[in-house]
């Protein structure tokens, strides 16, 4: 994922929801600077949720990845500028024929600077889209990690029909959006 060797006392944390988390976790491991992207569960009000119990729309969680990046590499910004273009932050509970709270868009801060760059980010995405953005800016409040079953799932499911229609093209996207950001 990354060129440098890791120091962990540069690593840092995003959270960030758009959609099925399996869109959002392909194309941020792609990127230059991005250590680590863990599905999950985030925003909701039951403790270790399970995907069933996401997707029973009952939680209040939605779907998150969770991004270690290196902001000597990749700033947030990036991060956020990316998350604008892979997914519609304009449709309240949905992105494209996935509904439901658990595909809201969100981002999770994980402190005061992080939700000030967000909102600049997203105020800056406005002239982008047609529709007013619904994504919510808001606190970190826990991070519940996803089974492990979710983790590169499409590198590891290429020829799911999901992955192959709905991912796939996020990812092809990406690559040619923010080439120049994408590990060697």
């Amino acid at each position: 994922m990354t060129s440098l060797s890791p120091d962990p006392s540069h690593l840092t944390p995003a959270t960030l929801a758009g959609g099925c988390f399996w869109c959002l976790e392909a194309v941020y491991r792609m990127l230059r600077g991005v250590h680590a992207v863990k599905s999950g569960y985030a925003g909701g009000h039951v403790a270790y949720p399970t995907y069933e119990q996401v997707c029973g729309k009952q939680t209040g969680h939605a779907e998150v990845v969770q991004i270690t990046f290196d902001p000597r590499e990749i700033t947030y910004r990036d991060l956020l500028d990316v998350f604008f273009t892979i997914h519609d932050p304009t449709t309240r509970d949905r992105q494209g024929n996935d509904i439901g709270p658990q595909y809201r868009s969100a981002i999770f801060t994980h402190d005061a600077e992080q939700e000030i760059i967000a909102r600049e980010a997203l105020e800056a995405a406005r002239s982008a889209w047609d529709d007013p953005i619904v994504t919510e800016v808001r606190p970190l409040d826990r991070f519940w990690p996803a089974e492990a079953h979710h983790d590169d799932y499409f590198a590891r499911n290429p020829q799911n029909p999901y992955c192959a229609v709905v991912v796939a093209p996020k990812v092809a996207k990406a690559r040619t959006r923010f080439m120049e950001r994408l590990a060697r």
